[in-house]
């Protein structure tokens, strides 16, 4: 079974950093797989925030390109999004995903999910 553990939610200021962790396994990043965030804050609709394809091409929302940055660690079989320059507005729980095609991650329909991490920025 695949199955997608983050870690590294929590608190930070407005202007600092925090770097999410997305442990995967039953299947191994030198496959196919594409990888990718997503972000959803109280009373918002799920948001698309990043991919990383499986030759690291990388894509990134207009509202975080610049400030996040989305990276693989193949011998790790983990994803990491690094955040830098938070602002509140980026204050969501955070889920990292999983799908073979990344045109699936930017239409929101991946076929894996993480359970999600809370970040809180104030």
């Amino acid at each position: 079974d695949v199955q997608l553990v983050e870690s590294g939610g929590g608190s930070a200021q407005a202007g600092g950093s925090l770097r999410l962790s997305c442990a995967v396994s039953g299947f191994s990043f030198d496959s196919r797989y594409c990888m990718g965030w997503f972000r959803q804050a109280p009373e918002r609709e799920r948001e698309y925030v990043s991919f990383i394809s499986a030759d690291d091409t990388t894509d990134y929302a207009d509202s975080v390109k610049g400030r996040f940055t989305i990276s693989k660690d193949n011998a790790k079989n983990t994803l990491y999004l690094q955040m830098s320059s938070l602002k509140p507005e980026d204050t969501a729980m955070y889920y990292c995903v999983a799908n073979l095609l990344c045109v699936n991650i930017l239409l929101g329909t991946p076929d894996y999910w993480s359970q999600g991490t809370q970040v809180t920025v104030s």
